[in-house]
């Protein structure tokens, strides 16, 4: 499984780059389909909420699954991405589940 970590106008620093990784394992233990999982940071410098998340997850036999987060704090941002990912992915599996009997 890949992982990348993109930062827009930012700098990605290996502590971010790290947590980032981290949150990963959270993700790969829903589903053993996932192929690569690329987190964009867009550091916005016009709006209240500096930072915004995009969590890209590829899957196997299945469309990208997408989840945003927004907020002042990277790390928060980071961990809001990572909580909408784990539903849709929880979600998904279910629905596996369900359409196998």
């Amino acid at each position: 499984m890949r992982i990348e970590v993109i930062g827009r106008h930012f700098e990605v620093t290996d502590p971010i780059r790290e947590y980032a990784e981290k949150k990963c394992d959270r993700l790969t233990r829903y589903l053993d389909m996932v192929q690569q999982i690329v987190w964009t940071i867009d550091k916005q410098s016009s709006t209240r909420d500096d930072y915004q998340i995009e969590c890209v997850i590829t899957v196997e036999k299945h469309a990208d699954f997408v989840s945003k987060a927004d907020g002042s704090d990277v790390y928060a941002a980071i961990d809001a991405a990572t909580d909408k990912a784990s539903r849709q992915l929880a979600e998904f599996k279910d629905r596996l589940k369900v359409n196998h009997h």
